[in-house]
């Protein structure tokens, strides 16, 4: 869709504040003409002594009131205009915030924070701007220009009006040339904004890493240099702007010379009036406007261009996970993964060739989660556990095989359905800036105090949450910063279970606590298990303490099942698993001497 599609489908939804501004408009640019008319009346009637006093006061009155009914309409067009033209930048915001929000984990890998951040501030202001002040200002310049060269050719003298329009088409052609080379300086100075942008984002976000590997003047050096660069860009994009205010002075004074030699010479002749003269003079500086006007609008238009060249893209990415499903609600049932293959880089918009050289994140895999069951993921890294549970959570769509929830495969249900009948704790744990309560309750943030330390005791984070200084009403910081990575990870996990729902999906979420923790965190799950018989886990892990007790455990390694079964099984074949124990046994007994 192009910036005037956009803006032509806006103004029909808003017609009535559009229409209501330009009536305000031409209200304006009746008394603008006015002004110099009723001037050239009262100065050919001083001249003519003809003009008394009280005639004198009340000519004076009525120029004074054409100037306040200009300011009144002014404002109050401003105002109605202004209240609709922001509306577009709310409706483009909550557009590009619906369409990243429904975007999976691949589109975010082609994407940089700092990027889509400037797209929702700059580049739709850039936009708004074009559809609110460039297109009043697009009409209220071409009216007054019509109206004063209408009044100047019929109400004053044709002759000077035709001497005066000679050096416009001069100023047309400058316009031209320098609204050309603005959509180019805008796009730079947009994306310049978008670099600094993103690298302030990553900078602060790894401030201590940052500081730890003292990299602070490196950073300080590359933000310096976009900075330059920055400013730069933007500085060539208000030179060219700056070049339309000398083409209008010019091209005004051309005219104003021709006119006052023509005008002068009519005077001379006895075939023009000074009034007259007078008159067309203040209506030549009323061109002022109209000319600056076409000027602004251009720069506005070509800023918008460039805003929406690059938004656009953004709000046509097609989904990398589409929810075409029509089934709200999840039932209860088995949760089956029947031979699936999936290969990072397929339909996730990377180069075809350099996808199909790489090994399947999965290949092949079937596992069947019973409901009330605790399904167990092991295998080393890379071997495939947060693919499948990405698989799980419509996150990522497999190449080959079929995943089915209830008997319905997962594409059948909504993603707010499926996903609102899932609890995940990824592995790197993400809070907001809010309180700890507040973080717990996420997923219902009507849970009553009672509920909330609930969760936080069966996630082992109660007592932890007592000793800081507000308890459960401590902020966090961003991102959590506040907090360790054992207790980022534990207010996760009392989030989840919180949200009391079905399947309960942890990404190796007790990586960053202790055997001890972990100990006491796994057996509140056990107890709520039993209370909820028909809830269902799966745990991925790389500490096998975590699976021992699941009902059925899968070791995946290059994303193939090489082991299943209990652990008790899984020990007696003397595989990889086994292995692994024994060897995490020795670790542990180690540690604790």
């Amino acid at each position: 869709m192009s910036l005037s599609r956009l803006i032509g489908g806006f103004v029909r939804r808003h017609w009535q504040s559009y229409a209501s501004s330009a009536v305000m408009l031409v209200g304006v640019a009746i008394c603008t003409v006015l002004i110099p008319r009723k001037v050239g009346a009262l100065v050919d009637a001083l001249a003519a002594n003809r003009l008394g006093q009280q005639d004198l006061l009340t000519g004076i009155a009525q120029v004074i009131g054409l100037g306040i009914a200009i300011y009144v309409l002014r404002v109050c067009w401003r105002i109605r205009l202004y209240s609709a033209a922001y509306q577009l930048g709310v409706e483009l915001r909550t557009r590009l915030y619906a369409r990243l929000a429904a975007q999976g984990p691949a589109f975010y890998q082609r994407q940089r924070t700092g990027d889509l951040m400037a797209l929702a501030t700059n580049d739709i202001d850039a936009i708004e701007m074009a559809a609110g002040e460039a297109l009043l200002a697009a009409f209220d310049g071409t009216l007054t220009l019509v109206m004063v060269l209408g009044i100047m050719t019929l109400g004053v003298d044709w002759r000077l009006a035709l001497v005066a329009l000679l050096p416009f088409p001069l100023m047309g052609l400058a316009f031209w040339y320098i609204s050309t080379h603005i959509h180019k300086a805008e796009g730079d100075a947009l994306k310049g904004f978008s670099k600094l942008n993103d690298h302030v984002q990553e900078s602060l976000s790894g401030v201590r890493t940052l500081r730890a590997l003292g990299l602070e003047e490196r950073s300080a050096t590359q933000f310096g240099v976009l900075t330059a660069n920055a400013a730069k860009a933007s500085l060539t994009a208000q030179k060219w702007e700056a070049a339309y205010e000398p083409a209008v002075g010019l091209a005004l004074t051309a005219a104003t010379g021709l006119t006052l030699g023509l005008g002068g010479y009519l005077v001379w002749q006895n075939q023009l009036t000074v009034g007259a003269l007078t008159s067309f003079t203040m209506y030549l500086g009323q061109l002022i406007w109209p000319m600056f006007a076409a000027g602004w609008v251009l720069t506005l238009i070509e800023r918008g261009r460039a805003g929406m060249a690059r938004l656009q893209p953004l709000l046509e990415a097609p989904l990398s996970v589409e929810d075409t499903g029509t089934i709200d609600r999840v039932g209860q049932g088995s949760l089956v993964v029947d031979d699936v293959t999936f290969t990072y880089g397929v339909n996730d918009g990377v180069d075809a060739g350099t996808a199909h050289t790489q090994a399947p994140a999965l290949a092949g895999v079937s596992v069947t989660l019973e409901p009330g069951q605790t399904l167990g993921l092991v295998g080393p890294t890379g071997s495939g556990k947060s693919t499948l549970l990405r698989v799980l959570l419509r996150q990522a769509t497999p190449q080959q095989g079929r995943v089915s929830w209830a008997g319905q495969p997962l594409d059948a249900y909504r993603l707010s359905a499926l996903r609102g009948a899932t609890s995940w704790v990824p592995q790197e744990s993400f809070l907001f800036s809010a309180t700890i309560a507040e973080n717990i309750a996420l997923a219902r943030p009507g849970a009553s105090r009672a509920e909330i330390e609930g969760a936080a005791r069966m996630a082992a984070i109660h007592d932890d949450i007592l000793r800081f200084p507000h308890g459960y009403d401590t902020p966090v910081g961003e991102k959590g910063i506040t907090l360790s990575g054992g207790q980022r990870q534990r207010v996760a996990i009392a989030r989840s279970l919180l949200a009391d729902n079905p399947l309960l999906l942890l990404d190796d979420a007790l990586s960053a606590v202790d055997t001890g923790t972990e100990t006491r965190i796994l057996e509140h799950l056990a107890e709520l298990r039993a209370a909820r018989p028909e809830r269902a886990a799966i745990i991925a892990s790389h500490r096998l303490s975590a699976v021992v007790a699941a009902d059925h455990i899968v070791v995946l390694r290059a994303g193939r099942v090489i082991e299943a079964g209990t652990h008790d099984e899984l020990l007696l074949l003397d595989g990889w698993y086994a292995s692994q124990w024994r060897y995490q046994q020795l670790e542990a007994s180690l540690d604790a001497t």
